[in-house]
């Protein structure tokens, strides 16, 4: 039996009904889409019962948030460090694949609203012993959005992506913030390191001291016991103290990307305390903070996955095409060897699904509800970040100039009752009670010096402020 070809429909008529159902599809209208609020409508509705204030009430200077913070702290080690950290951080790399897995999830979803075109070719081969089909079928279909179900589900996709954009410069900003902080604290623990070796040093003094009138027969064994006591004490809080230092170090080396071998090397003491910086307003930073923008971009996405809901339950219109070339070994098809073409509409409604759709909706419209929440709930703690930093410089400020006052004091004070006990006039518990005084206060000055200046990097954080200058 001679080979045979096949078409779908005579040439001209087919392409003719290809050509009208694409210029009646180019003819049709799409639904508009509705937009999601803006920012500033969306923290009007979901902030209604917080009004934001002019200024912030702890304080602050309302002027323009600058970016480049770090550099603001003047420690030449801090920005290589921060450039390693970018680079090497676990948590930076995972919040950089969430980027990528919604630029790829954008792209996929952006695809779907084109003609999707296949093409197949089959040789004739033996198949339960007879010759098969052979030939090409180029077959084209696409999906008329109407009523905007692609359109939105393209925006949902967009604005996820913009939500994981902003969510990567939240991450960053952390990860720098969190970098800056470890690094005060590491420097507190060297110093604390310092002032526990000076107090070893005087308690074993006393402990000499005490020792020598005892042999002289002007002392008290009791004495020596209690100076061997605070001597042991102070000991304990030296290693107490190395291992807080090792701590520190394992902390850094980990923020790094490093093996937490405790190896880093550690500032000797901390740096000056920078000026005062600009806080900008409250509604500024909706608009500026990245962890917040990421939030309203989450609302978005939800807005537009309700739309996208709600047009699945419309009718799907789609077009298809094809072009095919077919021929037969077995049996003769009634057309000749050119090419074939024809058209179809297809179109589905949905009838009965047993309120499956509607679930649908009801669904992503909690998922706006509950992104809405979140949003508020986000916007409230950034706001409480902020004043909570500020007021905590004011507090932080008026503590460091009492406890400085303080320490001035009680050194005063040690140094009058060691010249006491030496000369016999008091006895060893009034040096070692002066003593822990003294210690006590300068642990606490350097403890309040070191938050001064975790507390600025949170100020930084709170406010959105971009770590590196914006040329950079």
């Amino acid at each position: 039996m001679r080979p045979a070809h096949a078409r779908l429909d005579s040439p001209r008529p087919g392409r003719r009904r290809l050509l009208a159902l694409v210029a009646a599809a180019a003819a049709l209208p799409g639904c508009a889409l509705n937009s999601p609020p803006t920012a500033k409508e969306l923290s009007e509705t979901e902030l209604a019962h917080a009004p934001l204030p002019a200024g912030y009430r702890a304080g602050g200077n309302t002027a323009a948030v600058q970016a480049g913070w770090l550099k603001s702290f003047d420690d030449p080690r801090l920005v290589p460090l921060a450039d390693e950290a970018l680079l090497y951080n676990a948590d930076l790399r995972i919040a950089e694949s969430r980027v990528e897995i919604a630029a790829a999830a954008l792209k996929a979803a952006g695809g779907v609203q084109w003609p999707e075109v296949s093409f197949t070719g089959r040789a004739g081969g033996k198949a339960n012993g007879s010759q098969g089909l052979s030939g090409l079928v180029v077959s084209a279909s696409w999906e008329l959005d109407l009523w905007g179900r692609v359109r939105y589900g393209t925006a949902a996709a967009d604005a996820q992506y913009a939500s994981a954009l902003a969510d990567q410069r939240a991450a960053r900003q952390a990860i720098v913030a969190a970098l800056a902080k470890a690094w005060f604290l590491a420097s507190e623990s060297t110093l604390q390191k310092r002032v526990i070796t000076d107090v070893l040093g005087a308690s074993e003094t006393i402990v000499r001291l005490a020792d020598d009138r005892l042999r002289f027969g002007i002392g008290a064994e009791a004495d020596v016991a209690i100076a061997r006591a605070d001597l042991q004490s102070y000991r304990d809080t030296a290693l107490q103290i190395d291992f807080s230092l090792a701590q520190s170090r394992r902390a850094l080396e980990v923020l790094l990307g490093r093996y937490p071998a405790a190896e880093i090397e550690l500032p000797t003491g901390l740096i000056a305390m920078p000026p005062p910086v600009a806080t900008g307003v409250p509604s500024d930073l909706l608009e500026r903070r990245p962890d917040i923008v990421a939030a309203e971009r989450r609302f978005a996405a939800s807005f537009a996955r309700v739309g996208e809901a709600r047009a699945a339950r419309l009718p799907k219109i789609s077009l298809s095409a094809a072009v095919s070339s077919l021929t037969s070994n077995t049996f003769v098809l009634k057309t000749d060897s050119q090419p074939s073409a024809g058209g179809a509409v297809a179109v589905f409604f949905p009838i009965f699904n047993a309120g499956q759709l509607e679930a649908q909706v009801e669904l992503r419209t909690a998922e706006q509800k509950q992104a809405g929440a979140a949003y508020a709930q986000l916007a409230l703690k950034a706001f409480n970040e902020v004043e909570t930093a500020l007021a905590s410089e004011s507090s932080l400020a008026a503590r460091e100039g009492v406890l400085r006052q303080g320490l001035s004091d009680s050194r005063r004070a040690l140094e009058l009752e060691q010249v006491r006990f030496r000369v016999g006039s008091k006895d060893l518990r009034s040096v070692t009670q002066q003593q822990l005084a003294a210690y006590a206060v300068t642990m606490s000055l350097l403890r309040v010096q070191t938050e001064q200046r975790v507390q600025r990097v949170q100020l930084h954080l709170a406010l959105g402020g971009d770590f590196a200058p914006a040329d950079t």
